[in-house]
Formats: structure tokens, sequence, C-alpha cells
């Protein structure tokens, strides 16, 4: 494996670590055994939630999975020849020691070029949808999956690899004590998921007054709030159009789903600032992976028109409060230069997404995208920004 050698070091805002079998439930509490299982389906192992069998991801013991990078052609160049996935996919590898344990990723990341990264899990993006109408359980499921994290990985290690604790949030003072737990223990970062929060009597914004003192104390202790795409429940808006009940499936294609893949991230946004929370809280430091930005220039265009039509919905500016706190992750084929000129180039942070098959085989790759920006705004993408955000 070689990665070409660049001029600055490189912090990718998106590397992903496969969880074991055991990573949901080895520290879950008694009272909840049985509501996460690994269920045999002819002849695969799939998992099951509050008894109900997901395919959100095809293989959760991640024994096998598909290479780093292997759907680089399709988004790159689309799929004129109608390929399907498995097509696409080809080949699978069994998973290797250094998508399961810190150790051997550092090795890895040194072939790869990279000197820092964000890790995230992947298989713990299905959790709080669906539990979302038992909040108790979400939390004891989430903190069962922190427990793990910090066990198999830490959350900083030898601060090179800075994996992130998810929060969840229907119950706030929980939230706060994970935080708490987490940043007492390293983390650097967290992950939240950007969707309305379930809870006792439906959903509802994380940008509400009601979750203020959490927000407070992430200010406080002064770490990095990721948002990484994840299952944000539109699937259900969906299936109104399409007349269905099925969950999201991220691996299977639907052309309905994928014109409104980012509508979460939009939504998302949006409410950090028509709630209020951006304003309530300037210090908060937002990074938004795996989202791409798409969306952001037909976004930044209604917050200000709709902040033209009535000021007085708003605590300030939307746009300049997006501009302040919020940095984007796009993916290698954007246009990054149009999403320079409209956030500003220290909002912007790359990210590989590897070893997922729709990120990089090589993380330095990436660079491709900018090489029309000066070497300086290089490497401010490159891992000057997310440093500035999470110094050594």
């Amino acid at each position: 494996m070689s990665s070409r050698a660049l001029p600055y070091p490189l912090f990718d805002a998106d590397n992903h670590l496969y969880e074991t079998e055991e990573a949901l439930t080895k520290f879950l509490p008694k009272q909840y055994a049985g509501a996460i299982e690994y269920v045999q389906v002819r002849g695969r192992t799939k998992i099951a939630i509050l008894g109900q069998i997901s395919d959100y991801i095809p293989n959760p013991t991640f024994e096998v999975v598909a290479r780093p990078g292997a759907m680089e052609e399709y988004f790159r160049v689309g799929n004129p020849d109608g390929k399907s996935r498995r097509e696409i996919f080809g080949e699978p590898m069994r998973s290797i020691p250094a998508f399961r344990e810190p150790g051997p990723r550092l090795e890895l990341l040194d072939e790869l070029g990279v000197q820092r990264t964000l890790m995230f899990p992947t298989l713990a993006s299905l959790i709080e949808e669906r539990m979302r109408h038992h909040p108790e359980l979400i939390h004891a499921v989430i903190h069962s999956l922190n427990e793990w994290l910090h066990e198999t990985w830490s959350f900083n290690y030898k601060d090179r690899i800075l994996t992130t604790p998810v929060i969840t949030l229907p119950i706030v003072e929980k939230a706060i004590a994970e935080l708490n737990w987490a940043v007492e223990r390293g983390a650097r970062a967290i992950l939240v998921r950007p969707a309305p929060v379930p809870g006792y009597g439906g959903s509802r914004s994380f940008a509400l007054p009601e979750f203020d003192p959490f927000w407070k104390r992430v200010v406080e202790t002064d770490v990095l709030v990721a948002m990484h795409s994840s299952d944000s429940g539109y699937s259900r808006y969906a299936n109104d159009w399409e007349g269905s009940s099925g969950e999201m499936l991220p691996f299977k294609s639907n052309a309905f789903r994928q014109i409104n893949e980012w509508r979460p991230i939009q939504d998302a946004v949006a409410s950090w600032v028509c709630h209020g929370a951006l304003f309530r809280f300037p210090e908060l430091k937002i990074a938004l992976i795996e989202n791409g930005s798409s969306w952001v220039a037909p976004l930044l265009d209604q917050l200000a028109d709709a902040y033209k039509k009535m000021p007085e919905q708003f605590l300030g500016d939307p746009v300049e409060a997006v501009r302040n706190s919020i940095h984007v992750s796009p993916f290698y084929e954007d246009n990054l230069s149009d999403l320079v000129d409209l956030v500003g180039v220290d909002r912007v942070l790359f990210g590989s997404d590897y070893p997922h098959p729709e990120g990089l085989a090589q993380p330095t790759s990436y660079v491709d995208a900018i090489q029309d920006l000066s070497e300086a705004d290089q490497a401010k993408i490159m891992g000057g920004n997310l440093s500035r955000l999470i110094p050594a």
C-alpha cells in the first residue's frame, strides 16, 4: 500500500471502525437483555432490535466487508452501465485487525499518510431510530456501546485516533451525565444524530431551549459536536410516498430516496438557527460529517430569504450563524470551490470515510479535488481546520 507524500499533515474527519457482536450488549444492564440479538436467517447472521430483524447493515458482524473505496468510480462518474450494487461493490474482503483495533489501525494510518483522525462507529447509527419509543433503553444501549468503545479503542489513542462516543438526548440529565463520563475519559469529540430527538411525548428538535443545559455543558467541556450521516428516521416520510413500511436501507438503490437523501442534515442545520441554539451558544463547534455539501447553497438561500421576510423569527442573521459555527466535510465528488466561496475555507474539513466502500481507498487522493486552491488553503482543509477545533 502506498500513498503520496503531502507537504502538510492530514487530520481525517471521517474514519470508521467496525464493531464486534458484543459492542452493543457487553455492558448492557441485565434488565435489557434480549433487546438486541443476533439471529440466523437463511444461513446469514442478522441483528434484531426489540424482536424486529433489521437489514440496515447487510452483515452486522462485519466479518466480511466491502473493500475500502469500492464505490469510488460510482460516485465520481455515475453508473452509465446500470450495474447492480453487487457488481459495483465487487469482491468483498474479510475484516482485518486494523478495522477492529487501534494498534493495527495506527500502523495502517501511517501507511495511508494520515496523522490524526476522528473514528466513528458504524453499526451505532441504527440504534436510536429503532428504539425511538423507548428512551430509557436508548440511553442504556448507547452507554453500553460507549463503554465498549472506551475499552476497545479508548476515546484518545495516542492523540492520533480520536474515537467519538455517541450522545443521545431524550433525557437531558442522562445526556449531560453521558457527556461528563466521556469527557472524563478523554473524549474530544462527540457524535450526535442529525435528527429530531425521540421522547415520551413525541419527537422534538435538539435546538429547543429544553436542551440548553446540555449545549451549555458542551461549550464548557470544549468538545466538538460531530453530526454524522445516520438513520434519521426519514424513511417514515418516504414510506408515505411509496406506500411501504420498510426501514432505511442505505445500500439498496432507490431513486426517490436518493433525491431526498440530504433532507435530514438540511433540516438539522435549519433547526440549529430557527430554534435558536446557535444564537444562544455561538461558541459551539459543529462538524457535519458524511453529509456532503450539495444542500448547503439551497439552504443558505432559503435562510437568507426567510430572514429578509420575517427577521422577528430569528435571534440574529441565520446565514452568519451557520458560517460562524458549522463546519462541513464535503464529498470528494462535490464542487469544493463553490463550497469554499459559500462558507469560507476555514469551515471545510477533509473526510475520507475510510474504510467504507463509499469512501476513498487512498485518503490522500482527496487533495485532487482541491488542487486549484493554494497550498495554504489545502493545508487548512486537509487537517489544519480540524486541528484548530481539536488541538493536539
